[in-house]
This record gives structure tokens, sequence and C-alpha cells, in this order.
């Protein structure tokens, strides 16, 4: 099997012998190739071209930036009718070694978070040519993985990409304050969203809004953070919504979320699992994120549900 190997060597847990070490590891059970991202964009590039080029497998070692561009990279535009895209000839299966601060998309699909671990189990599963079928969501003319989000969680994002711009090092706790600060400073603003939902009246007065693929939905550090418990690969995008940003409100959401077994409830809280389709308008331009990255200022997303969009070398969901 021809493979290829992606690295972002600039990702907040890839070293230079991990990267050696992962790579030896599969010389022994593909042909593979190894290429190191230089710039935005590149893992995209890379991996458009290795779909062009015949290339069986892609192996991503990187962070859910670096899995959101190959994913884009090999799927492209999808067709604007059927939101399925059109690439040419086969699309390689993808297999991920963690190697970001969050790596929420190979964690959810049950990839050991730790690199080394994440590099045996790789292996076990070629052997095994385990294989799993999964959905993903688009809007914004792009695809997303796990999560997309428009108001407070982009602001976070935006934030931290600032930071990691200057030489700051991404960590849960940088994610938390920046989330502290985005909260208060939103406190002040009035609401400025309207979510719709197929065969639902409108929902206006939403502050924020988060769309999942998959559950959790994010990590802080081992605890899991699962907004929507009930959506999956599998199935349609989830909803979380919140019409307030009331202190007390908002603080037994967050106790609920990450709480284990619980699933969020609230008067304030709009929640629906397995949607095929979200629109969300706001009156002036907001934020928006997809798998952790700023997009920018948006005032219009239909966010859509594509099933059976990419095979990976995962476990089977349980």
């Amino acid at each position: 099997m021809r493979a290829l190997l992606i690295v972002n060597p600039n990702a907040t847990s890839t070293t230079p012998a991990g990267r050696d070490l992962l790579a030896h590891a599969l010389s022994s059970r593909v042909r593979l190739t190894v290429a190191h991202t230089t710039h935005r964009g590149h893992a995209a590039e890379l991996a458009a071209q290795a779909r062009t080029d015949g290339i069986a497998l892609i192996i991503v070692h990187g962070g859910d930036g670096t899995v959101n561009e190959v994913v884009n990279g090999l799927l492209g535009a999808p067709h604007p009718r059927t939101m399925r895209s059109v690439p040419i000839g086969p699309i390689p299966l993808i297999a991920v070694v963690p190697g970001g601060s969050a790596n929420v998309f190979a964690r959810s699909l049950g990839i050991a978070p730790d690199p080394v671990d994440a590099t045996n189990q790789l292996i076990d599963l070629l052997a095994l040519r385990a294989r799993r079928t999964i959905g993903l969501g688009h809007c914004d003319n792009r695809w997303f993985t796990f999560n997309a989000g428009m108001g407070l969680d982009a602001q976070v994002c935006e934030a931290v990409d600032n930071g990691r711009t200057n030489g700051q090092a991404v960590t849960p706790g940088r994610y938390v304050r920046h989330a502290v600060r985005a909260f208060f400073r939103a406190k002040r603003e009035e609401p400025t969203l309207t979510v719709e939902l197929p065969d639902q009246e409108p929902i206006d007065g939403v502050h924020y809004a988060f769309v999942s693929n998959s559950t959790p939905w994010t990590y802080l550090n081992k605890r899991e953070v699962h907004t929507n418990p009930g959506t999956s690969f599998e199935a349609g995008l989830g909803l979380f919504a919140m019409r307030t940003t009331g202190v007390f409100a908002s603080l037994r959401v967050v106790r609920q979320l990450l709480s284990a077994g619980l699933s969020p409830k609230s008067h304030s809280l709009i929640r629906f699992d397995d949607v095929a389709q979200i629109r969300i308008r706001a009156t002036t331009p907001i934020g928006l994120q997809l798998d952790g990255d700023y997009i920018g200022m948006r005032s219009d997303v239909t966010f859509v549900a594509v099933p059976d969009a990419l095979d990976v070398v995962a476990p089977q969901a349980h």
C-alpha cells in the first residue's frame, strides 16, 4: 500500500524523535513517503496531490487544524445541491496520529491521545484492516470534522490563534482563560442570532451556538466535554445554543457539560441531535470557527450534515 505521512512540524506535541519513530514504524507496513508542511494550506495541497497520484492512505501527524486541511484538500468543494464533492479518482483512507494540543477528532474516533501509543495502535489497525466510514459537516464552502460554531467559541479560537502567532503555547488553560474573558464581554451584548431548523419555527434571541458532528465536543486535558451526547459521526449534526449569558444559568450548564453521563438541560438551552441542516443568521456579522480554526465574520451560515463522506482507519464505534 502506498501511503503519505503529512507532518505538521509546528504542531504542539510533535517532536523530531516522535516523527522519526512514526515514520520508521510505518515503513515496515506500507510504502511510505513523508512530507512536512511549511505554510498554512500546505496540508490541503499535499492531500489533493496525493489523491491525484493514487495514494491509498494518508496519515496525518498534527492537530485538528492539519486534519481539517487534509480533509478539505481531499474532498474539495461540494456540489451546491447534493453537498457532495466530485474529486478526481478514489479517495485515500485517512489515519491520524495526534500531534496538536486538543486532537478532538482523533480522540473522538477512539485514537489514543499519546503519539507513541497512537502509532502502535495505528500499526495494529492497519494489520487488522480496520476501517470506519464517517459523516462530516459542511458550511461556508468548507468541510468540518467535529465542530463549528458562531459567537463565543469563535472569539476564543480567534484569540488563541492570535496568541499562537505571537509565540504563545496553546494549552487547555489558555483556552479556559480566553473563554472566561469572552463570556464576560458577551454579557454586555444583546443576542444577535436566529436559528432555523427543518420543520421548526425560527428561534431568535440566541447569543452563541455550537454545531457538532461528534461527541465529545472538546477536551480539558483528559476531561471530556459533551454538548450533544446523542451526536455521532454516523448521524446528523447536533445543535447547542444558549439564549442567556446569565452567570448562574451558564454555570449550571457548564457543570452539566463537565459531568460524565449528564445530558445538558436548561430553560435557556436549545439542544437538538441528528439534524440534517441548521441555518444561523446574525443581525450583525459574528465570528465563525470550524474545527477550532477561526474563519472570519459571517452573518448567514448554513450547516449541512453529509453522511458517509470519509473512510478512516479507526476502531469501530461502540
